[in-house]
């Protein structure tokens, strides 16, 4: 159980390391081949569809397959996502750049599953943990996302080329870690899909409606915000190193606190440390008002990898105890479409947003979204109490 959470978890760190480098460098090099600045964020608006187009049907066939062999599938899209995405720089190809970042975003769909495998290997007791510990994978990715993305940039002629070509090399080595995993056998594995009960049975039930508003909410705020930092960095007279800095302490607010997030499910219960990640998105939102500089950016950003870590892992933890073995497949797909299906028009809309209302406006707009989570999980709590607030 330990070893099979471990690869996972290595798997999620390089992964998350090709998916950090495209919220890092993909907006910026999109504008240095967009014929408008609003068509900057195409390339990460693109990485969200194709997981968007991909999550249902990577749930489904790995089904079929099993978890393995999807797994490896997704890295080696990854692999073809990155040299296509340095293809359409060398070549000055907005749509062959965002051809490759789609084609990473359909690995994502892939990686995603990553989570829900760490809860199907785990026992009751440790699965909050393990599902912690897989995210927590991505405190490399903090590391290493930014810091390879800014290293490629000036690599080959083409700029950020060889950052697209080292994302590649990064999904291989992904394939190469998730080819030992082990998943366990299900008993009702075969046509899982024809078995439990009604799709609309399943999410119309009140807890995963609640979890997967939450996490969505999450998801997209983050994704609104981190897309549009870099472009709001150099507008405000930043470097790339110093936008790349501020992600890279943004990324380490995602993942640093999953070593620590599963515990406090475990002894608070999940709806409280959602809500807990409300409050601190909403720390982030007042934080962005304090200025442009260095110190106003990075504060705000890990406030809001933070806030994003207690919605996405409490989203998921809540969300595992509303299907069973036989149902899974639907309800974890039906949840991470319609997160990343959000996440694609947070980052699409992020460029013209930023251009239409500032960095600190668009900030203040996501507040009214905040209010409507925390109201959604506290009448999930009244809703369960005492059960759900004290430890669901």
């Amino acid at each position: 159980m330990h070893r099979q959470v471990m690869l996972l978890a290595s798997a999620q760190a390089l992964f998350q390391t090709a998916s950090v480098m495209v919220m890092t460098v993909g907006g910026l090099a999109g504008g240095r081949i967009a014929s408008q600045p609003e068509l900057a964020t195409m390339p990460i608006a693109a990485m969200f569809l194709g997981t968007a187009v991909a999550t249902f049907p990577a749930s489904i066939w790995m089904s079929r397959v099993g978890r393995r062999a999807g797994f490896v599938l997704g890295a080696l899209l990854g692999v073809g996502g990155g040299i296509a995405g340095a293809a359409g720089m060398w070549l000055g190809s907005l749509l062959l750049l965002s051809l490759g970042t789609f084609l990473v975003g359909t690995y994502q769909a892939f990686a995603q599953f990553y989570r829900f495998a760490a809860g199907e290997v785990a026992d009751d007791t440790f699965r909050s943990r393990a599902i912690s510990l897989v995210l927590g994978g991505g405190v490399v990715a903090a590391l290493a996302g930014p810091m390879v993305g800014r290293f490629g940039a000036d690599l080959l002629s083409a700029e950020y080329a060889g950052s697209f070509l080292l994302m590649a090399l990064v999904s291989l080595v992904g394939a190469g870690v998730l080819s030992a995993l082990r998943m366990p056998a299900t008993k009702d594995e075969p046509g899982t899909t024809q078995q439990g009960r009604p799709w609309r049975a399943i999410v119309t039930q009140p807890a995963y409606l609640v979890a997967l508003f939450g996490a969505a909410t999450g998801y997209g705020v983050m994704i609104l915000a981190m897309t549009a930092t870099p472009l709001a960095m150099l507008h405000h007279d930043h470097d790339l190193s110093t936008a790349a800095t501020v992600i890279q302490l943004h990324v380490l607010g995602m993942f640093l606190p999953s070593f620590i997030t599963g515990s406090l499910i475990a002894r608070f219960g999940v709806i409280r440390i959602m809500l807990a990640g409300v409050l601190i998105l909403a720390g982030h939102v007042l934080l962005t008002l304090t200025g442009t500089g260095f110190a106003s950016f990075a504060s705000a950003l890990i406030l809001l990898g933070i806030g994003w870590n207690f919605l996405y892992i409490g989203g998921t933890t809540l969300l595992t105890t509303t299907y069973s073995p036989a149902e899974r497949g639907r309800a974890q797909a039906t949840n991470d479409m319609i997160i990343f299906a959000i996440g694609l028009a947070s980052s699409f809309g992020a460029a013209a947003l930023l251009k239409a209302f500032g960095w600190q406006m668009l900030n203040v707009m996501l507040l009214p979204w905040l209010a409507l989570a925390a109201a959604a999980l506290l009448w999930l709590g009244y809703r369960r109490k005492p059960a759900a607030v004290a430890g669901a």
